[in-house]
């Protein structure tokens, strides 16, 4: 409910604006003053009144297509004043509420007279048909992006085999119920940010493709299913340093395998869910690090030909040659270690009770001696969670996956477990002093939770950035379900940690349209479903012209 009274006022915020800056143009036009304030109506009487589809006002007020339809809503109406010049459209679009008032309160303003050179005619008419094909396509393709479905690409080897480096997914929105967008007023198609304009590969100090400022509260709309175990799900990166906004922060894919109230417990590298071994899907390609001790060197890229871009590091020795592969499914590390230079292969499993953590890079010792902090500071991200226990990626837990309604007791030994969840996640003040706990500036020892969570891992175990490392995932950073492959190509992101990269661009024709989150090894295809969208896509402007000329006729 608080999303719905914040957007209303908002959409009253603009609707003043729009009024104060456009009273006398609407009176001119031959209406009262006071419909240049009405929601909706005032952008009716615009369309009405330059001869446009009335029917983009129910588009004027909705997230990020909103500001788009009003930036053409302010066109029409300055064009209708005569204000249609290059420089005048752009003060228009940038500044509307300004230009619009500095129009409106002119003296010499008036209405686009009737007498018009027929050449100059035709071609504006022509002109302004391309562009508002133009104006509905992005308009079109924007609604689809925002409350439907979204495309992403996986950059990253954490869901190899089951997913792979350059696929290129559609995530549908709506299965989870829809999440409505935090930041109503952004670019479309954008994520975080606009474009790398500063420091390479630092994007804390690149323009954002939404305005910070103007932000709503979580809702999730009705889904038809809930998040469960051994789902393929799209969320949003819990430990984004940068965006501050749910919804803005780097998009991730991983396995969905704890859910709320399951413990989770890696014991030797294996998954266990509720004290029992995990029950993976027909197409889940779960893989380990393997080390590999052959006599001779390897043929690589014929491996390749084979399996697929199999991420390893070369090194030669005294004794021969070692491969530390990244991740390899059991299928295949048993076809590895029965070559004929094969002298030993070896799952890497971490020692137990040693715990991964991960440094900044160091301080010089004189500016920390300046600034009095230690030389290292631990990048938790990259740390195990929590960050007080003696785990590593291959011997983790028990943990408990929190639940909506449960009542957390808390402890010194626990409060690092659950001081992201309770600050971070759900919006509170904590403080611990001297031994005792306070949220919202209460003593306790307890708290309820607010949200669900969910544990994410990769089917790549041991080189995926997951739940291991910056916890618990809660329901408001769920993005939605990946529906199917629409596009693959091999060899698009390099892979820094491997001796050997994927020989040139590929395209996985393969791979192409088919399902992603069925759960079955043979997966079906969408191809009839891209077939429809581009014949709609494509189409409309064909058929609209049919109907268009038959009503003229």
């Amino acid at each position: 409910m608080n999303y719905f009274i914040i957007y209303t006022g908002y959409v009253l915020i603009l609707s003043v604006l729009m009024g104060i800056s456009t009273w006398k143009l609407f009176k001119k036009m031959g209406y009262h003053p006071l419909f240049a304030f009405i929601p909706f109506y005032n952008y009716y009487i615009i369309q009405k009144e330059t001869n446009h589809p009335k029917w983009w006002v129910a588009m004027a007020y909705l997230p990020i297509v909103g500001p788009i339809m009003m930036s053409v809503f302010h066109l029409f109406l300055m064009k209708k004043f005569r204000k249609d010049s290059f420089v005048q459209k752009l003060l228009t679009v940038m500044l509307p509420f300004l230009y619009m008032a500095f129009v409106n309160y002119s003296k010499d303003t008036e209405l686009e007279g009737n007498a018009f050179q027929l050449t100059g005619e035709v071609d504006s008419k022509k002109k302004e048909s391309f562009l508002g094909s133009i104006t509905f396509a992005v308009v079109f393709a924007t609604i689809i992006h925002v409350f439907i479905t979204q495309p992403f690409g996986i950059p990253t080897g954490s869901m190899e085999r089951t997913l792979l480096v350059g696929d290129f997914l559609f995530v549908n929105k709506l299965n989870y119920g829809f999440r409505m967008p935090m930041r109503p007023v952004a670019i479309p198609f954008l994520q975080g940010t606009i474009m790398d304009t500063g420091e390479k590969g630092n994007p804390k100090d690149d323009p954002k493709s939404y305005v910070e400022a103007v932000k709503l509260p979580y809702l999730r709309l009705p889904g038809w299913e809930k998040p469960v175990r051994n789902d393929i799900v799209v969320f949003n990166y819990p430990d984004d340093s940068v965006h501050v906004a749910i919804d803005r922060k780097d998009p991730y894919v991983k396995r969905l395998v704890a859910q709320p109230g399951d413990v989770m417990e890696f014991r030797a590298g294996k998954l266990f869910i509720n004290g029992k071994p995990e029950q993976r899907m027909g197409d889940a390609q779960v893989q380990h690090s393997y080390e590999l001790v052959t006599s001779s060197q390897l043929d690589i890229p014929a491996l390749y030909n084979i399996y697929g871009f199999l991420p390893v590091s070369e090194y030669q020795t005294n004794a021969g040659f070692t491969y530390i592969f990244q991740g390899l499914t059991d299928e295949t590390a048993k076809d590895l270690g029965e070559l004929p230079q094969t002298v030993s292969l070896t799952e890497v499993i971490g020692k137990k009770g040693e715990k991964d953590i991960s440094y900044y890079p160091d301080i010089p010792r004189s500016i920390a001696a300046q600034q009095r902090v230690n030389s290292t500071k631990i990048n938790t991200s990259s740390t195990i969670f929590p960050i007080n226990k003696p785990w590593n990626t291959d011997w983790y837990g028990p943990l408990r996956i929190p639940k909506k309604g449960d009542v957390l007791q808390l402890t010194q030994e626990n409060l690092p477990e659950y001081r992201k969840l309770i600050v971070q996640y759900e919006g509170n003040t904590l403080e611990n002093k001297d031994g005792k706990i306070s949220i919202n500036g209460q003593a306790t020892s307890e708290y309820t939770v607010k949200y669900d969570y969910y544990m994410m891992v990769g089917d790549n175990r041991d080189a995926s950035l997951d739940g291991r490392f910056f916890g618990y995932v809660p329901e408001t950073h769920i993005v939605g379900k990946p529906m199917f492959t629409w596009m693959s190509v091999e060899g698009l992101f390099a892979n820094s940690d491997s001796t050997y990269q994927a020989d040139g661009l590929k395209f996985r024709w393969d791979r192409m349209f088919k399902a992603t989150n069925t759960g079955d090894p043979d997966k079906p295809s969408y191809w009839w479903l891209a077939v429809l969208v581009l014949v709609l896509f494509f189409g409309w402007d064909f058929f609209t012209g049919l109907f268009r000329k038959k009503n003229e006729e």
